[in-house]
């Protein structure tokens, strides 16, 4: 589960901030769904073994790009343990690993997506990363002591999710504060929430660090971004 791929709330600016703040500003959706997931995936696993396409790269190539970026200007450390939170087709780990990173786990809710990931990683050479069937809303324990998790798209889906939506979120920012050393770096691309929103969500537990720029755009005389990279740490 990587990304939600369609933006509801396209993080346009609004004139009221008591507005983008509203937490139930779209509704929920198939693309919140586990059973979405497994299918996309499992189309794209036998893609992959027929034709080598790994399928399509959640927010583009730039949304990786931005952030390893980023963890280049802070100086993360090469052995630094990354979390890529839905690790959906595995691409990001594939950046990571060749970007020198070498404490890598990936996780997914979806057995097709593990499966595609490990697929991938073993056609890259790619065999020391750590690859895991795990729902991150439901793992207490099991994932602990990162110094950064990456989550692309997955707070989207988790946030479009017919079934105790804002259960789901809680249950998020909880695993996120539990997975996260002390002073961790959490990095999130969305394409649904804007960043008022995010820092709402994130408000209790972490610190904002800064926003890593994305295109924007102008409609209406109002400027926006269809899609918003925040950075945040987690508190002592």
């Amino acid at each position: 589960m990587e990304d939600a791929t369609k933006s509801t709330h396209g993080g346009e600016t609004t004139s009221d901030p008591a507005d983008s703040c509203a937490d139930n500003d779209f509704g929920p959706s198939v693309l919140g769904t586990k059973e979405y997931w497994e299918d996309a995936y499992q189309k794209e696993l036998e893609t992959f073994r027929d034709i080598g396409d790994v399928g399509e790269i959640w927010f583009g190539e730039e949304s990786m790009s931005r952030v390893l970026r980023w963890m280049d200007k802070v100086k993360i450390p090469e052995n630094a343990a990354i979390l890529d939170i839905g690790t959906g087709n595995g691409a990001f780990l594939v950046e990571l690993a060749k970007h020198g990173y070498s404490n890598l786990t990936g996780i997914d809710y979806s057995p097709a997506s593990v499966e595609l990931t490990r697929n991938v990683l073993q056609a890259e050479d790619l065999m020391d990363i750590t690859v895991k069937e795990t729902d991150f809303l439901n793992c207490p324990g099991e994932l602990k002591d990162f110094d950064v998790c990456i989550d692309k798209g997955t707070f989207d889906a988790i946030s479009l999710n017919p079934n105790n939506t804002e259960e789901g979120k809680k249950l998020y920012v909880q695993a996120l504060k539990d997975a996260l050393k002390d002073k961790g770096f959490f990095a999130v691309t969305s394409c649904n929430w804007t960043k008022e929103q995010l820092l709402d969500r994130f408000s209790e537990g972490f610190d904002f660090v800064q926003e890593l720029p994305t295109p924007s755009f102008q409609f209406g005389g109002k400027t926006g971004n269809s899609v918003t990279a925040l950075i945040f740490q987690r508190l002592c």
